[in-house]
């Protein structure tokens, strides 16, 4: 049964990430008239998103009890400030990388931005076992060669590039490289540090993932204010959403629940 929920999990993973790249990718590239949504807004509104529903699965593991709710909020957030605070690091490294995974695939095809994405994989092994001291059999670090060889291909000029030179320069390939590398080393530390914290307390992973969203919507709301305040004070802090934009919304929300390992090396420890 437990083999089963893997394979089931495994799935059902490559599935929403799979589809969370084609529908982010399509709604940044989508032409319509108006403005098009501010991606700093769509990662702070996912955030606040993913408080919601954790708040309402703490809800329904106490019994859908509102006292007892309040009771673990109060308890597990509002008395702990120093354990509630370990989550600003990690979070705000997410909230980066949610919006660098924009940028990125705003100036990469989506088969370039997923395969070069895994690089998460490797950078979280590595960091894995510096920081928890894990140790990789000889099948995984041979499976961390054979995805880095893969990455190398794709990035490896072919004639199809050529095709597509004239929807993407070189310069705005080279930010979206940049933006998925940056991308992964975060991912990598921040999913190892958050998988470390979880390991050290006995709080659940509902009110962690509740820690990392509220300072995930600050920092997020920091950012709007800062890069996109302008265009947020003309047009309004929804512009450009439409019924795709609220897709990848959800999709992203959903995204990061497995912030243990932050569906970095998943498969390799599958």
């Amino acid at each position: 049964m437990s083999a089963n929920l893997k394979y089931l999990s495994l799935g059902i993973l490559v599935f929403q990430t799979t589809s969370l790249v084609l529908t982010m990718r399509y709604s940044r590239t989508l032409k319509e008239e108006g403005p098009r949504y501010l991606s700093s807004t769509a990662v702070v509104v996912a955030e606040l998103l993913k408080i919601m529903a954790c708040i309402l699965l703490v809800y329904k593991d106490s019994k859908c009890s509102l006292r007892a709710l309040n009771r673990i909020l109060h308890d597990e957030i509002l008395n702990k400030p120093m354990e509630t605070l370990k989550l600003a690091i990690p979070s705000g490294i997410y909230t980066l990388q949610n919006n660098l995974l924009y940028v990125a695939l705003s100036n990469l095809d989506a088969a370039t931005y997923q395969v070069t994405y895994q690089l998460k994989i490797l950078t979280t092994a590595l960091f894995s076992v510096s920081m928890l001291s894990k140790k990789l059999s000889v099948y995984q670090w041979l499976s961390l060669v054979i995805l880095m060889t893969g990455v190398a291909f794709v990035q490896w000029p072919s004639d199809s590039q050529e095709l597509n030179s004239k929807e993407l320069s070189a310069g705005s390939q080279f930010v979206g490289l940049m933006a998925v590398l940056t991308a992964c080393f975060s991912s990598g530390f921040a999913g190892v540090y958050f998988e470390k914290i979880l390991k050290e307390t006995k709080q659940s992973v509902w009110i962690r993932n509740i820690q990392l969203g509220f300072f995930g919507s600050i920092f997020g709301l920091m950012g709007v204010y800062v890069y996109d305040g302008e265009l947020v004070s003309k047009n309004g802090f929804f512009q450009g959403y439409n019924r795709l934009t609220w897709i990848v919304v959800v999709l992203q929300c959903l995204f990061p629940w497995s912030h243990p390992c932050n569906n970095s090396y998943f498969p390799i420890w599958l």
